[in-house]
């Protein structure tokens, strides 16, 4: 076989498709028909169509779980389609000098040795569009939600170049979650990558939806990935999206644990084509990989499967590969490129807070820093269970609103001695006067960065809380209260339009603002 025909050989020109070229599915009905759709994702596959445009064909040779070798294809390029009698499509993953190695992207239901594939002269491709928004689609762009096709969408390639560096812009622009610890402690820019990293059962997720519940009345439009998730845990998020009003400007792209695992593959590259089409029409789109650590498991599924030779933790060697070409198309563009900005949330797993194991160490390495989400914190309560000490934005500083800087970097400072000082205290040691002081002003600072799920914080709330914290205007109250004052405090931001105009024009608070914020943080005890 001579491999100068590879992908050269292949159609990668954006393609238009019509209602013709994909499934028909259930009547748009209510959510929960919708929802009952989406558990149903496995059944909606059949009848989407590559017509094949080449005439070679191959004898699929050996079949084992989600691989198959073919035989007789001499022409067929690196990640090209091949298509069985059946329907069903796959990814050439594997050149081999005798066969080659095609990962399944459909259910292996009438695939057999002896049957007979394709070459379709085109590499995997994605549709993108507006009409996406508010839908549930595969990697494939087929509707799962059962609200019928989406139209005629515009197709692109999942695999793009990441944009050269004279194409890109600093990060300058802040993406607000919605979250105090976070906007305030471990801002995010827009066009960052920042990892969301911890445990399982932490609040990962809560953190990343949380940030596009608080995209919803906003410019942003979000992207959703699920890798290997559960159905009904997608179908949780897709309703709380819909309950919030977040899901008409956000694509849920979900490729389940039920799904062969070459789709599992390319689940996030086809959600990164996806956003960028938004992005190159000069929006500012967020993207959440959830998670990537699935991503890098059925990677390894697919490579053991190809015979490939195993590394560390029996990952292939190009493991650290698959996720910095994905991460790198994260990026802010130069005003010539339209200027719109990709901001990646990816989210990774770990095991006993071991965060030089493999997969998180190759992340962090990648990624422009990491909210740390920590289980000791979580079983104390602390909600949103964000580690301040071990949480880092090396880039979000920057583009962080000027009112944070008033009170954020001192916060933060204030915030670690506070812990170590605690840590100490619990040994029995008699503190001095302004120590105790200090403890006690920092155990009422980590009341007010509690925050419930599904409750994003607009910039002027968040400050208005954080500023009368620091600057002990709640020293003398009991810490149960804090959440109290707060609330009332959300409710008279009207009382202060000098200070909320300030904030939102992007100014920078005096100490007159400040002293504004602590007489009303007095009055409302």
């Amino acid at each position: 076989m001579t491999l100068t025909s590879t992908v050269t050989r292949v159609s990668t020109v954006t393609r238009q498709v019509d209602d013709t070229g994909w499934p028909r599915t259930a009547e748009p009905g209510p959510g929960a028909a919708a929802l009952a759709a989406l558990a149903r994702l496995a059944t909606v596959r059949d009848g989407f169509d590559y017509n094949a445009a080449g005439s070679e064909r191959g004898v699929i040779s050996r079949l084992t779980e989600g691989v198959a070798r073919v035989t007789g294809l001499p022409g067929v390029g690196f990640e090209e389609l091949v298509r069985f009698e059946n329907g069903s499509l796959g990814l050439v993953l594997d050149l081999d000098v005798d066969d080659i190695g095609v990962v399944l992207l459909d259910p292996d239901e009438g695939v057999a040795a002896g049957g007979v594939a394709r070459r379709t002269e085109r590499v995997m491709d994605t549709p993108v569009g507006d009409r996406l928004l508010g839908r549930v689609v595969d990697p494939a762009g087929r509707p799962l939600d059962g609200l019928g096709p989406i139209g005629a969408l515009t197709r692109r390639d999942v695999e793009r170049q990441a944009p050269r560096i004279r194409d890109r812009a600093p990060v300058s622009t802040p993406l607000q979650t919605g979250i105090k610890a976070i906007d305030a402690l471990v801002p995010i820019g827009r066009g960052q990558r920042e990892l969301i990293v911890g445990d399982r059962q932490t609040g990962k997720t809560s953190i990343a939806v949380d940030t596009i519940l608080n995209q919803r009345n906003g410019d942003v439009v979000s992207v959703y990935c699920a890798i290997g998730q559960q159905i009904s845990a997608v179908a949780k998020i897709v309703a709380r999206l819909r309950e919030h009003g977040a899901l008409e400007r956000t694509v849920v792209v979900v490729a389940s644990s039920e799904d062969p695992v070459g789709l599992r593959y390319i689940a996030p590259y086809a959600a990164t084509t996806m956003a960028e089409y938004f992005t190159d029409r000069g929006h500012d789109v967020l993207i959440v990989y959830d998670d990537l650590t699935r991503h890098a498991r059925a990677y390894r599924e697919l490579s053991l499967l190809l015979r490939r030779p195993p590394g560390r933790e029996a990952y292939p060697g190009d493991i650290f590969y698959i996720h910095s070409r994905l991460l790198e198309r994260a990026a802010r563009l130069a005003p010539e490129r339209g200027g719109g900005s990709l901001t990646a949330l990816p989210i990774v797993e770990t095991q006993a807070e071991n965060l030089a194991s493999y997969i998180p160490t190759n992340l962090i390495s990648i990624t422009d820093g990491q909210i740390y989400v920590s289980p000791r914190l979580f079983r104390r309560g602390q909600l949103p269970a964000v580690d301040v000490g071990r949480s880092v934005s090396r880039v979000g500083g920057r583009a962080q609103l000027p009112a944070y800087r008033k009170v954020g970097p001192s916060l933060r400072l204030f915030y670690a001695q506070f812990e170590e000082l605690e840590r100490f205290a619990r040994y029995g040691a008699r503190l001095e006067p302004h120590r105790r002081q200090q403890l006690e002003r920092g155990r009422r600072v980590r009341e007010a960065l509690k925050q419930e799920e599904g409750d994003p914080r607009t910039v002027v709330e968040q400050l208005l809380a954080l500023v009368a914290v620091a600057e002990g205007a709640f020293d003398d109250v009991a810490v149960d209260r804090i959440a109290t004052l707060e609330h009332r405090l959300r409710h008279r931001v009207t009382e202060l339009p000098e200070v909320r105009r300030t904030i939102e024009e992007g100014r920078v608070l005096t100490d007159d603002h400040v002293q504004a914020v602590v007489a009303m943080a007095r009055r409302v005890r």
